[in-house]
């Protein structure tokens, strides 16, 4: 079961899980002496689990909040409240507490895959160097030649070719630099990975190629994703639990499957309505109204309200209890209950 906000019982135990975020904010002042100062809430109150060697897809508009949760649970951001503990076989630490030598060790456990394959990757290091540099920095190993033999053994499980390593980013497609990519967040041997738009850039093709050896890394190496995407046809190739996020609420939690066949949130059906069909349903794809506010003045109650096709004068006055619809489904929504959406499979 799928952790909460607002709920006691735990979702899974904690050999199960990995990551356990829970009521996290994420605000960011802004303002000077001749403007009006305020914060801007990029995330306010997101609780949910990461289960060790699965996948959390994180969907939702730009600006709805995706990137500051990755960027939280990696420490490249400071939190303004809640927890992100990280569980271990025999004891667990706050992600947000972390300093010094602890905050160093945590980096050994968790890395980033960037959204930019072209942009990430130093033009004046060979391939080589940009694998090796995280086991440099860390000073994870004793050597030049040991450095080498496990940039070779990453290299070759990310399907890139040992002459490879000799050449610079410019020689390479933009799938091939995203398996440089991947290769420099798996060579400390991290236990997770935020994966940030990680194939918004490439090709169609390309983007099953990326996906597909991920989900063989996961399986070999029993990694634990957050797969941050705006894209839900990705998304349903590589998740196990969706978490749709809305101007930094979480609206929606569910299995994939469940999510798909039964969405209940009505943001949820109007993401999944702008995913290609090969039949005339594509006809009938619901269109959000208007732009998602701003996270600095975020609308009363439900923050949906001002796009929903649904809202009555209810979902302005009062916020909706989060609650669990169906097992490990849960939503954010008054009408959740009455409301007949449609899925997609």
């Amino acid at each position: 079961m799928i952790e909460t906000p607002n709920k006691t019982k735990p979702s899974q135990t904690k050999a199960e899980t990995l990551i356990s975020v829970k009521d996290l904010k994420v605000h960011f002042p802004f303002g000077n002496i001749f403007q009006k100062r305020g914060v801007v809430r990029a995330v306010d109150g997101v609780s949910f689990d990461l289960p060790k060697g699965k996948t959390v897809g994180l969907v939702g508009e730009s600006g709805s909040g995706k990137t500051t949760i990755g960027r939280a649970l990696l420490r490249a951001v400071d939190t303004t409240e809640g927890e992100m503990r990280f569980y271990e076989e025999d004891d667990s630490f706050d992600i947000a507490s972390l300093k010094g030598a602890d905050l160093r060790e945590y980096r050994k456990k968790a890395q980033l895959i960037f959204q930019d394959p072209y942009a990430s990757l130093s033009p004046r290091m060979t391939v080589r160097d940009i694998i090796a540099e995280p086991l440099e920095a860390l000073k994870i190993t004793k050597g030049r030649e040991e450095t080498n033999e496990q940039v070779k053994a990453i290299a070759a499980k990310c399907r890139l070719n040992i002459e490879h390593l000799r050449r610079f980013p410019h020689a390479f497609s933009g799938g091939q630099r995203q398996r440089i990519s991947i290769a420099r967040a798996l060579v400390l041997n991290p236990q997770f990975i935020v994966a940030d738009e990680s194939v918004a850039a490439l090709d169609v093709s390309i983007q099953a190629d990326i996906i597909n050896l991920l989900k063989d890394l996961q399986r070999e190496f029993g990694l634990t994703y957050l797969f941050i995407s705006h894209d839900l046809s990705v998304v349903a190739h590589i998740s196990d639990i969706v978490a749709v996020l809305y101007l930094g609420e979480i609206v929606e939690l569910a299995p994939k499957r469940s999510l798909f066949l039964r969405p209940k949130h009505p943001y949820t059906t109007a993401l999944l309505s702008a995913i290609p069909r090969l039949d005339d349903e594509g006809s009938e794809m619901q269109k959000l109204q208007g732009e998602i506010p701003s996270p600095s003045n975020p609308p009363s109650g439900c923050r949906f309200h001002t796009r929903c096709i649904y809202a009555e004068s209810k979902c302005k006055a009062e916020k909706p209890l989060w609650r669990e619809i169906e097992s490990d489904h849960f939503v954010q929504c008054h009408f959740a209950d009455s409301l007949e959406l449609k899925g997609v499979f």
